[in-house]
């Protein structure tokens, strides 16, 4: 019986067809919207963050920001290097929402791709267009489900509107993925990934946890509060907000200063 190494030394990994791989990220943004009204605050949209193609396929399209795999780094090192590349904006942190590995997602050969999701929490970020991509924009989100049981996904910038439908297509181990029936105009499979993307992320508020690591080391509690309701597409009474998440957060004894109103309190995630 051949050893390892011998094994080895006969072993031929190009008999075998390999696919290629590459990395995609759904970067979300919480954003505040002045309404016409003074009497009332501010209104908090969630932004997703597109790239316009700029070569084919698919070229002109919007697709999320991403690229081929490189031989010297891991996935998750390849979907930041692409996000940075593409639109000059870095992520502190990305989750993984799950691996699109459909044989005829991509035309031009068998790639899968690893997708990515995460929180920009830097508001003032300007995102640019670069390297392959056209341009790149903050588009505003809607995702509801329709009276037929399908999926509505509504991508807006000024004056473009992507309307992409899905269906579920099949949920476990706190992944959900979906079906295209109309991908919007959207690249590739990219209307799928964005529907997982917001429902991994949705599931990761509602547990409070996960959340955190989308959010600077110190917050204020309406902050948090934003970044839960905007997600959720819901609303919640600061006194209860506040008693929901006191077992997840502490004071940390320094305020937000210089707004022109009362001092702001700061949080940071408690150890559990």
């Amino acid at each position: 019986m051949a050893t390892e190494k011998e094994f080895l030394s006969e072993y031929r990994l190009s008999d075998y067809e390999r696919p290629s791989v590459t990395a995609d990220v759904a970067a979300f943004m919480i954003r505040s919207e002045e309404n016409s009204s003074y009497r009332r605050n501010p209104e908090n949209k969630l932004s997703l963050l597109l790239i316009k193609r700029g070569g084919h396929p698919f070229k002109g399209m919007w697709a999320l920001p991403g690229g081929f795999l490189q031989s010297d780094e891991t996935v998750e090192e390849c979907a930041l290097r692409e996000i940075k590349e593409e639109t000059d904006v870095l992520p502190v942190s990305i989750m993984p929402v799950g691996v699109f590995s459909r044989p005829d997602r991509d035309p031009r050969g068998w790639i899968i791709s690893s997708v990515y999701v995460s929180i920009i929490g830097d508001e003032s970020v300007k995102q640019v267009a670069m390297d392959d991509a056209s341009d790149a924009q903050w588009f505003n989100v809607s995702f509801e489900k329709d009276g037929g049981g399908g999926y509505h996904l509504e991508l807006s910038y000024e004056d473009i509107v992507l309307n992409a439908v899905l269906t579920e297509e099949s949920s476990g181990f706190g992944r959900t993925f979906f079906s295209i029936k109309d991908s919007g105009s959207l690249a590739f499979d990219h209307a799928a990934m964005i529907a997982s993307a917001i429902t991994a992320l949705r599931r990761a508020a509602e547990s409070y946890d996960t959340i955190f690591d989308f959010l600077p080391e110190e917050f204020t509690l309406s902050a948090f509060q934003k970044v839960q309701e905007t997600i959720l597409n819901t609303s919640f009474q600061p006194a209860n907000f506040r008693r929901m998440v006191s077992r997840y957060v502490e004071e940390t004894g320094s305020f937000v200063r210089g707004q022109g109103h009362r001092p702001a309190k700061l949080y940071r995630r408690k150890k559990q």
